[in-house]
């Protein structure tokens, strides 16, 4: 051991110089001692910090098995960054196909699985929670048609009856939704579209239509039995294609009141996502009828599950669904001797309401529990009242629904669930609803602050 002490003694020296002060060289020899030294006991303290940290965390973590540690020394860190950089390689290599795998295929794949949300400023002042069906985040045609409409054309390709590539041509008749809906599915499975509708719906869904590449023939409103009503029409227009030899492929009526692919959408997609956002917890649902088949779908998947569901028919003026829920009798007082006017539904709402019986809403009739009749001023005040306190900027069947909605909230009370659908945007009702709630906000009368002075106005 005299060498060692002699070597010591030496290191000692240079470090200091004569008047006891550290010399350059010296400090460089100090150096090299401290990173030596530490060099051995740096992965102890890292060892130990680790643990510290884990257990003021809560995880219980044991002590190394002796000889073993949970650190990696740093004489290892070569080799350990080049295993972190394969791991992370691998992992965006899996990250990568697992978002492959998630990526929707065509506007197809934006169809469905739409939000639940909740209207906070609707349930706070009603007093239970309303929460809408946003089904005008569908992405095709921006409504709960879109289903209706994939589920028509995939039945109708499964039979035989369209066939892509052979110049087949889907008609239908409608005033908007299931047009445009049919339009956008049309243009992506390469069929052409053929929309017969009155001419007095709004003017921006034709122009949509049209924009999306459908042929639209616009016919005065009409009577079902006049073989010239815009439905009838789109049926002899199918047919007329057919039959003719100088035209390819074949037509087809989509036939969205009759065909049963419409509810069929409903009940397999719409009512079990509703149930699974709910965590099957809802005390009534609630929809207008306009070919029936959102209420029968949705009431032909929840009610099974849910026997002490509410299912509520949200009827607006003119339309005879609502007396016949509550007595049994297909009527409209808008039908009473002297007082029919030019429409059967004699009302500025689009889409819901008729006075007939349809396959779709008989599906599921029998479900049906109650109705609520809504008049054209309660749906234009509580879209205003809507967009003003919530942002949210609805269309015509849309407001009725939310006033029904309203109504049925009411009577549940404090821990009542009421879901009911937003179905689509305001912005296709500007030329008609939209400027009836515009005349009604610049007519003088007194605005309604409350939502009771909605509801208490005369239906």
């Amino acid at each position: 051991m005299p060498f060692l002490a002699d070597l010591l003694r030496s290191i000692w020296d240079r470090i200091l110089d004569n008047k006891g002060k550290v010399t350059s060289t010296g400090g460089f020899f100090f150096g090299i001692i401290v990173t030596l030294a530490f060099k051995d006991l740096y992965p102890d303290l890292e060892a130990s910090y680790r643990r510290r940290i884990r257990q003021l965390r809560g995880v219980n973590i044991p002590h190394p098995v002796p000889g073993q540690t949970d650190y990696v020394r740093l004489e290892d860190h070569t080799r350990r960054n080049s295993k972190v950089v394969t791991d992370l390689e691998d992992a965006r290599r899996t990250h990568d196909r697992d978002d492959a795998e998630q990526i929707p295929v065509g506007i197809e794949g934006l169809i469905g699985n739409t939000p639940l949300i909740k209207l906070r400023a609707l349930s706070e002042a009603v007093g239970c929670e309303i929460l809408a069906k946003a089904e005008y985040l569908n992405g095709a045609g921006n409504s709960p048609k879109d289903r209706v409409a994939l589920f028509m054309i995939d039945h109708a390709e499964a039979e035989g009856l369209l066939v892509p590539g052979r110049g087949d041509v889907v008609y239908e008749g409608t005033v908007g939704s299931t047009g445009i809906s049919l339009a956008a599915v049309c243009r992506a499975r390469g069929y052409g579209c053929y929309i017969c509708m009155p001419n007095d719906v709004a003017t921006e869904k034709s122009t949509l239509l049209t924009n999306l590449g459908a042929t639209v023939e616009r016919v005065l409103p009409a009577s079902i039995i006049d073989q010239n009503q815009f439905v009838n029409l789109a049926r002899r227009r199918a047919a007329e294609h057919t039959s003719s030899s100088d035209q390819p492929g074949r037509g087809f009526f989509a036939d969205q009141f009759e065909n049963t692919a419409n509810y069929m959408a409903h009940q397999s997609t719409t009512g079990p996502e509703i149930y699974a956002q709910c965590g099957g917890r809802l005390d009534a649902f609630v929809s207008g009828a306009g070919t029936g088949g959102t209420i029968s779908g949705v009431a032909l998947a929840l009610k099974p599950l849910l026997p002490d569901l509410k299912i509520i028919l949200a009827d607006p003026q003119g339309s005879g669904l609502y007396n016949k829920v509550k007595y049994g009798v297909m009527f409209s007082s808008t039908e009473t001797e002297g007082t029919r006017r030019r429409h059967q539904v004699d009302s500025v709402v689009e889409g819901v309401g008729i006075n007939r019986l349809t396959a779709n809403f008989e599906a599921g009739m029998g479900l049906v529990d109650d109705a609520v009749k809504v008049s054209d001023e309660q749906a234009m005040r509580m879209a205003r009242w809507v967009v003003q306190r919530e942002g949210v900027f609805v269309g015509a069947s849309s407001a009725v629904n939310l006033v029904a909605a309203v109504r049925v909230g009411r009577d549940l009370g404090k821990g009542g669930r009421v879901v009911t659908v937003i179905c689509d945007s305001g912005t296709r009702h500007l030329s008609r609803f939209w400027k009836g709630v515009g005349e009604l906000a610049v007519s003088g009368r007194q605005e309604p602050e409350e939502l009771d002075e909605i509801l208490n106005m005369e239906r």
